[in-house]
């Protein structure tokens, strides 16, 4: 029986006992690791530190973003995923705090960068054969939550110029 993403296993790196986890399972035990290697990179971009946040303000959205990674994962081959509502909350929230869409795309390549070498970190205890899947699911599903973001993106520009062309017309009238 050949084994799904779902079920791609890793040893306990812990105990060397026979107990696995899912690659799904790693993300979630290391979840606080993935937001602090995100944060620590965040760190190191002048352009998205240029936009003072607290750590609430820069880092609150990820435990969602990531529980839909796992969730994603965790679904069987084929199944449609649904539409990330916390991506879309997320790209309201970064239009609000003033970021661009170069920013937010910034901020969606560290995460990804962020998770595999999480991963990597346990590689020695990964099945190969699971690693590529595994990597695939979770590039599509930022992807897909950084889409999600775009939209919200280009909605409030949309409203901006609205606005804009409403004053501008107001202004000529006065």
């Amino acid at each position: 029986m050949k084994e799904s993403i779902k079920s791609a296993r890793v040893g306990n790196e812990n105990t060397g006992a026979d107990s696995t986890e899912t690659v799904a399972d790693i993300i979630e035990r290391q979840l606080d690791v993935v937001i602090k290697e995100w944060l620590a990179r965040v760190e190191r971009e002048p352009d998205l530190t240029a936009i003072p946040l607290n750590y609430e303000e820069r880092t609150g959205h990820l435990p969602q973003l990531l529980h839909d990674v796992i969730r994603r994962l965790r679904m069987d081959e084929g199944t449609k995923a649904p539409i990330s509502e916390a991506a879309a909350h997320h790209g309201d929230l970064r239009s609000r705090q003033g970021y661009t869409v170069a920013m937010a795309v910034e901020e969606s390549r560290l995460l990804q960068v962020s998770i595999f070498l999480t991963l990597h970190r346990s590689e020695n205890h990964l099945e190969f054969s699971a690693i590529l899947p595994a990597v695939v699911t979770i590039a599509d599903e930022v992807d897909a939550q950084l889409k999600q973001q775009m939209l919200r993106f280009m909605a409030a520009d949309v409203v901006k110029a609205a606005k804009a062309v409403k004053t501008a017309k107001a202004g000529k009238a006065a």
